[in-house]
């Protein structure tokens, strides 16, 4: 009896015999060998510490005490500039004692008399109080003395700017001929009676070419590309009509050069 099915199925009202369903082959990669030799390669390589063929260094060569240390740079023997050239003078010894009794002939109070009543007197710094308290503050640096109005160039154009506003004056005139230049160039132009006429000609020579063939059509359109090509014809005559009263109505033309 199939155990998928029910008890009570018409299926199974009839019995068979059980089989075994039959299983599929495991899946066995091809390169399943190449891995295992390559693992086994690597694994083989480093088998001791550190890597190999390597020579280990020799145990005398053992870190010193102080032997990352820094260096000083050698000293630097002193060398007597020619300023102080030859030895200085000894000391003076116990018994000797300086000169004395050496006097001037200048009064010294007479001299610092003269001088005070001959110099000038100091005049006050020049100060200002900002509130009641009394506190002062320099003049000079508050703004309020009209120092630079007295300056020789106060006024003048510094000359950086005066070089400035020649550049600009400069390059405004450039760019004015360049826009004239344009404008020359760009201006319109009159046509001659001559070639007014001619125009006039060739346009009343397309409209009678378009003419003829929008003449020539079948009597019946029954098909898209006819009514299409029909429909076309007349807006050329449209244009050709349009363009050739405009040329006639007005005498003087002016067209644009090209650039």
């Amino acid at each position: 009896m199939d155990p998928t099915c029910p008890s009570e199925s018409i299926y199974n009202l009839i019995p068979c015999d059980w089989k075994e369903p039959r299983q599929l082959p495991r899946y066995a990669s091809v390169f399943k060998e190449a891995i295992k030799n390559d693992l086994k390669k690597s694994k083989s390589a480093m088998k001791t510490m550190g890597p190999a063929k390597i020579e280990l260094p020799s145990p005398k060569d053992f870190l010193k005490k102080h032997s990352k240390d820094k260096a000083l740079p050698p000293k630097k023997s002193f060398e007597r500039t020619s300023l102080h050239v030859g030895k200085k003078p000894p000391v003076p010894r116990r018994d000797e004692h300086p000169v004395m009794g050496i006097q001037s002939g200048k009064n010294f109070i007479s001299t610092n008399v003269a001088d005070i009543i001959m110099g000038v007197a100091k005049k006050p710094k020049p100060i200002y109080v900002d509130n009641r308290t009394g506190d002062r503050h320099n003049l000079e640096t508050s703004g309020l003395i009209p120092k630079y109005i007295n300056k020789k160039d106060y006024g003048v154009t510094p000359e950086y700017i005066f070089k400035r506003n020649q550049e600009v004056k400069k390059a405004q005139e450039e760019y004015d001929e360049y826009i004239q230049e344009c404008l020359k160039k760009s201006a319109m132009k009159k046509i001659s009676d001559e070639e007014r006429e001619a125009v006039l000609q060739g346009l009343k020579k397309n409209w009678e070419e378009v003419h003829k063939e929008f003449q020539s059509l079948s009597v019946f359109i029954d098909s898209i590309p006819k009514k299409m090509h029909k429909q076309r014809l007349e807006e050329e005559m449209k244009q050709l009509e349009h363009d050739i009263a405009a040329i006639e109505k007005h005498k003087i033309i002016y067209i644009a050069n090209k650039k």
